[in-house]
């Protein structure tokens, strides 16, 4: 865990999104705040501020569900994360790493419950959801809540490396080894993933962490871009254009050339001021997992089964898509009163199921005796002795 510097840390920022060339309606958000001054409103400009105690976040938000559900659930999200951290942080004074991390994490789960509690009040918006890929800049440190499959890269010398890790059936093939990423790149189950704020009650937040250097470059999307342009073509694109409002129309400009199919949303944050080091060779960039104090103890057990999900139609997927067995995930916090509601309820039907093989049984004999009768071969005369146990 690195020491962060106190000061001169400059964040220059541009965010933009775009409906894209085949949906109706754009059901992407995102926000970029600086939590210091509590600073949000982005202009067409491009923003520039110094990083202060309490950070920086950048955000984006692919929503889903249908008609305005999609939309709802990403404008919530952004509303709601942006909102818990300015109190969490608010409360904390200077929040040092474990802080700030938490307060990320916390917020991500606040966005997932409001939204549940919206769909549940509103059975219109049944499935509604959306993912989410929080990234909190503290010092020289950046940390990230990712739900769902929505992006951070990270561009270093002209490089630039994926810093999240995707919650899709995709990735999870990918890391079983039954399929390369070129393969998941043209499969026709790339667009179903295993997490998003709202569908279920609890999420498994995945929080990283990635130290970065004087120039580097933050981009966040949704898979708008990521699904149309390669990581590469996206380093290239803001290595080689200055002004980041130009870069984010080009790489816009790109995902729309490549057919648009989804809603396109593109944050470009790059990074300089003296609290920075400079680059050096033996950095480690990529997905790395930033352990929480909170979070020691033995990993949670699987107590539900989750569903499959795809963006366009959440509450009913594809035809290619998995059944729900196939997806068992990991909530974030037991509710071991749930557990023994379920193994109760579970009880009793069983005993009720008992009961009525009995009152069948019963009804079948009693049956079969008024259409037979009574057989002298099998009753016994009265003077008959009782048979002996």
């Amino acid at each position: 865990m690195s020491t962060r510097p106190q000061a001169g840390v400059i964040v220059h920022v541009f965010g933009h999104t775009d409906v894209g060339r085949t949906r109706e309606h754009n059901e992407d958000a995102f926000a970029v705040a600086d939590l210091t001054r509590g600073i949000a409103a982005l202009t067409p400009e491009v923003q520039t501020h110094e990083s202060g105690d309490r950070g920086s976040l950048f955000m984006v938000a692919d929503g889903m569900g249908g008609a305005a559900a999609g939309e709802i659930a990403s404008e919530m999200a952004v509303e709601i994360v942006q909102s818990e951290l300015q109190d969490m942080l608010a409360d904390a004074g200077s929040p040092n790493e474990e802080q700030f991390a938490t307060a990320i994490k916390r917020a991500t789960a606040s966005a997932n419950a409001h939204i549940h509690a919206f769909a549940v009040e509103h059975p219109e918006y049944r499935g509604m959801g959306t993912t989410a890929t929080v990234a909190g800049l503290l010092g020289d440190t950046l940390y990230l809540a990712q739900v769902g499959d929505s992006r951070a890269y990270l561009v270093r010398d002209g490089v630039g490396r994926q810093i999240t890790k995707d919650q899709s059936l995709m990735q999870k093939l990918i890391e079983a080894g039954e399929m390369t990423e070129e393969e998941a790149e043209q499969s026709e189950r790339r667009n179903i993933i295993l997490q998003a704020l709202g569908p279920e009650a609890n999420i498994k937040v995945d929080l990283t962490h990635q130290r970065v250097r004087r120039g580097d470059t933050l981009v966040l999307c949704s898979d708008g871009l990521s699904g149309q342009v390669r990581a590469d073509e996206i380093a290239r694109v803001v290595s080689s254009e200055p002004d980041l409002a130009a870069a984010c129309r080009r790489l816009i400009s790109l995902a729309n050339e490549s057919g648009g199919p989804d809603n396109i949303t593109v944050v470009v944050a790059r990074f300089e001021g003296e609290g920075l080091e400079a680059p050096a060779e033996s950095d480690d960039v990529g997905h790395r997992i930033f352990p929480l104090s909170t979070d020691s103890g033995p990993t949670p057990v699987v107590d539900r089964i989750g569903t499959a999900t795809t963006k366009e139609m959440p509450a009913a997927p594809r035809p290619n898509a998995l059944p729900p067995e196939a997806f068992v995930l990991t909530s974030s916090i037991p509710d071991d009163n749930a557990a023994r509601r379920r193994s109760r309820g579970t009880l009793i039907a069983m005993l009720l199921l008992l009961v009525m093989l009995a009152a069948a049984m019963w009804w079948v004999y009693r049956t079969a005796e008024r259409m037979i009768g009574p057989s002298s071969a099998t009753t016994p005369p009265a003077s008959s002795a009782p048979a002996p146990h």
